[in-house]
């Protein structure tokens, strides 16, 4: 049998059939579409509906961006946080299960949108054991992740199928390829139908094509994201864009026209040439620029999402091989992500995965800690990765926080990472559903 018919035969494409039929309400605040939940593809293990835990005495960092509450008490009771606040003013129910928090944080499950399974089957699970309890696959077929799912507990998967590409596609393993607007309309169609929870259009389609595949998106109830190197990012967003993945999709925006039209032929004429152009193109950007709180402004007035994934791009003076082009290039990347979050953008944090500065399993702790770097604060940096994540996903309702009624995804570390952020990967507990799973001791 197919692999399609193996991923959810029971409960769960019903469910998902039910949700590709709803219908998309116009227009919300800000003037993009009200979309749906989107829809997890794993249905993840339940608890006992009875049973009770308690964490009592932890730093409780709820993800909302206020002020941590010291000395507090997280009750759980099945799947669903039913109490969270300080401990005087909140009780510990008879014969709960008691985890002693003193010296830890207890913070939202992480949620990362943007991940790439690779051909690392394990991966899920461990960046689970890490912390990361949602995630986002914006470029794979979904059967590619049965292999991870039998082997263990893996976090919320929230796939979106193949990326959207025109022929000669840089991954053509990972690409579903389509040649104008009607096979892109066509392409969305048959990807909802399977279980995708979005579509990412991808960098060699032409605008025209991109604004088909978010109309089509839209239509259907998700949403459509982009990694841009062609299509000016400025367009996309006024087409409708719900995300842009990787802070170098901004690229061709931020410098004079010609030089991002010779930018965007050398790479259509050759995928590989944005490895080293984009640092080329990143190295010459004005920060100060008219067009760079142009584009910054827009992206705020939109609410459109920008997943930096700074991880993937570091490169660092005195590192094997990087050129000084590298290295200027990387640090204009993490001063635009800084200077877009002081101007309003939606930041979120999304790993890719794996980067050449994380050892495996650790790229979404990598990510934050550059985050921090270019000039979010801690907070701002683990709302980024919770509930303003949650609200890309458009799952907060359920999820991002840690406040009552809310579905039981939660991290415990050891320390106050808003005081060393490098607490993030002292890792002591993982809560999935309500369900503890194994964590990793130790960095």
């Amino acid at each position: 049998m197919i692999s399609w018919l193996r991923v959810g035969l029971s409960a769960t494409l019903a469910g998902l059939c039910a949700c590709a039929s709803t219908p998309v309400q116009w227009p919300s605040p800000d003037g993009q579409p009200k979309l749906p939940p989107a829809r997890e593809i794993n249905p993840v293990a339940r608890p006992d509906a009875a049973h009770v835990t308690a964490i009592v005495g932890a730093t409780l960092i709820d993800g909302h961006g206020g002020p941590p509450v010291r000395d507090a008490v997280v009750v759980v009771r099945g799947e669903r946080i039913v109490a969270a606040g300080a401990r005087g003013d909140t009780a510990v129910p008879a014969g709960a299960e008691v985890v002693r928090g003193a010296g830890l944080s207890v913070l939202p499950g992480l949620i990362d949108a943007h991940f790439h399974l690779g051909d690392d089957d394990g991966l899920p699970g461990l960046v689970l054991q890490r912390g990361v309890t949602s995630l986002r696959e914006p470029g794979h077929w979904i059967e590619a992740y049965d292999a991870a799912r039998r082997l263990g507990p893996v976090p919320r998967l929230f796939l979106m199928g193949p990326l959207l590409d025109e022929p000669a596609s840089a991954y053509p393993e990972s690409a579903m390829v389509v040649r104008d607007a009607a096979e892109a309309r066509w392409a969305v169609d048959r990807l909802v139908e399977r279980g995708a929870s979005g579509i990412k259009a991808y960098f060699r389609l032409p605008l025209g094509t991109v604004e088909a595949v978010i109309q089509a998106a839209h239509a259907r109830g998700v949403v459509a994201t982009a990694h841009l190197e062609a299509v000016d990012a400025a367009a996309a967003i006024r087409a409708g864009i719900d995300g842009i993945e990787h802070i170098t999709s901004l690229g061709t925006a931020l410098v004079p026209p010609r030089e991002a039209e010779r930018y965007r032929q050398a790479v259509l004429a050759d995928n590989t040439a944005r490895f080293q152009g984009r640092y080329q193109l990143f190295r010459g950007i004005s920060l100060e620029a008219p067009r760079t709180a142009q584009l910054l402004g827009l992206l705020a007035l939109r609410g459109t999402f920008l997943a930096p994934t700074l991880a993937v791009f570091e490169r660092r003076a005195g590192d094997e091989g990087v050129t000084e082009a590298e290295v200027r290039g990387f640090e204009n990347m993490m001063r635009l992500v800084g200077k877009a979050r002081r101007a309003g953008v939606r930041v979120v944090v999304g790993s890719h995965g794996a980067a050449p500065g994380a050892e495996r399993g650790w790229a979404y702790q990598r990510e934050m800690e550059l985050l921090v770097e270019s000039g979010l604060s801690p907070m701002e940096t683990l709302v980024a990765g919770t509930l303003e994540n949650a609200r890309f996903f458009r799952i907060d309702d359920r999820l991002g926080s840690v406040e009552p009624g809310k579905l039981a995804d939660l991290v415990l570390v050891e320390g106050d990472p808003l005081a060393e952020f490098g607490a993030m990967r002292r890792v002591k507990q993982v809560m999935l559903n309500g369900r503890w799973v194994t964590a990793l001791q130790g960095d």
